[in-house]
């Protein structure tokens, strides 16, 4: 049986990877030269499992409003004449009430910490290098008011299998001393031991490259413009490489384009709610190691992360409804760097900070789509918005069981998507 996979991202790729070691021939196709060279290039590179909360909560709509003429809100919503952005808004809001927001962070924790454990042993198994750190995410909060209303969502996570631990603002700084220039100002903290960091470009490229030694076909600088449809399935699709029109045939297809699987999916009659989230990263290279974190961290007040990847410091953040555009908002690259080297003066060399930007795949409910479609040999696995990092691996495995028929190892709301 034939496998082509639509992206060679970090999701693109696990799921390659995992759909080969059950023993299909497996072609992955993707616009760029090599494999993560788009939103899993610069991201976070937390793997956050415990710290990661759904956007759509009952507080978000009044912060979105607050933040709407700023133009270095960690959240910006600019509105466009586009009826997919309204789609997905007015959905959003459907997603802002308790019930919901409960439910879709038990469907966050539960693939997270079952990708969490496949990662880890997928990492024992083939000895991949990627940056990584295995010393927990710590959360720390310089408002009070935020630290506090922290205590319900620590206490949910704890709840759904997490260890999420409520610590004072002096055992913050015992974790990670390069937190001490904030003494003053932190009023505590959250802290996980077991949630992990590392460098997705990295990891997708090394796993990428066992992908081929085990003989997955990539064919990269390919884009797919279109399908050739049969009854109820897809035949092939249509691609365009260098100039030359082409198809591709197989027996089943996965669509792990991110933010552009919705796009295509429309020629299809597929409405998949993903719309782009723009985000900000900077990587700097470190001045001072003793005054460089270790321990990745998630900087609350500005909704920023924190990761150390070898002698570079990766933050990332902020989260722009704005269209398709991949273009930098030097203010919103600005407020990311003028909040790290506050936070950490002498820990990165500054002046030297390498600039990104890219589109997360977001749906409403921050909950991926995960499984087959309505259309037989079409399966999904996309829409992982800022959490394509934490969720590729247990994504990945639980879509190859599913397409050979097995019922995956873990309680989630495997979707697919009706034909409109």
């Amino acid at each position: 049986m034939h496998v082509v996979v639509l992206g060679a991202g970090v999701v693109g790729v696990t799921s390659a990877w995992f759909l080969q070691r059950q023993g299909y021939q497996v072609t992955v196709i993707d616009r760029q030269p090599a494999a993560g060279l788009e939103t899993s290039y610069a991201n976070g590179g937390q793997i956050s499992v415990c710290h990661a909360e759904p956007w759509a909560n009952p507080s978000t709509p009044l912060k979105v409003l607050k933040w709407l003429h700023r133009n270095d809100a960690p959240l910006l919503f600019r509105p466009r004449l586009d009826a997919a952005q309204w789609r997905w808004a007015l959905a959003f809001l459907g997603q802002c009430t308790s019930a919901r927001a409960a439910d879709n962070l038990r469907q966050m924790v539960n693939l997270g910490l079952y990708s969490r454990s496949k990662l880890q042993e997928l990492r024992a198994e083939l000895g991949l290098e990627y940056d990584h750190l295995t010393r927990g995410i710590l959360h720390f909060y310089t408002s009070q008011k935020e630290f506090d209303s922290a205590l319900e969502p620590a206490r949910q996570m704890r709840e759904l299998g997490c260890d999420r631990q409520v610590v004072s603002a002096t055992r913050a700084i015992e974790l990670e001393p390069a937190l001490a220039p904030l003494k003053h100002r932190l009023a505590g903290g959250t802290y996980t031991e077991e949630d992990e960091s590392g460098d997705a470009r990295k990891f997708t490229q090394a796993l990428a490259e066992r992908c081929k030694q085990a003989g997955v076909v990539f064919k990269h600088n390919t884009q797919v413009v279109g399908f050739q449809r049969g009854i109820g399935r897809v035949d092939a699709v249509e691609t365009l490489s260098q100039g030359h029109h082409d198809s591709l045939r197989a027996d089943a297809w996965v669509l792990s384009l991110g933010s552009f699987s919705a796009p295509l999916a429309r020629q299809l009659g597929l409405a998949l709610n993903i719309y782009p989230a723009k985000g900000y990263s900077i990587t700097v290279p470190v001045k001072n190691p003793e005054a460089a974190f270790n321990v990745s961290l998630t900087d609350d007040e500005y909704k920023l992360v924190y990761s150390r990847l070898g002698d570079r410091m990766r933050i990332a953040g902020t989260a722009e409804f704005s269209g398709y555009s991949r273009r930098l908002n030097v203010t919103r690259c600005r407020a990311v760097l003028r909040r790290v080297a506050a936070v950490m003066p002498e820990a990165g060399h500054w002046e030297q900070a390498e600039y990104w930007s890219g589109l997360r795949p977001t749906t409403p409910s921050s909950v991926p789509y995960v499984g087959k479609s309505a259309i037989s040999n079409l399966f999904l696995n996309t829409g992982h918005g800022t959490l394509g990092w934490t969720h590729a691996c247990g994504s990945a495995a639980a879509l190859a069981d599913i397409i050979a028929g097995r019922p995956p190892q873990l309680d989630f709301r495997f979707s697919g998507v009706s034909v409109t």
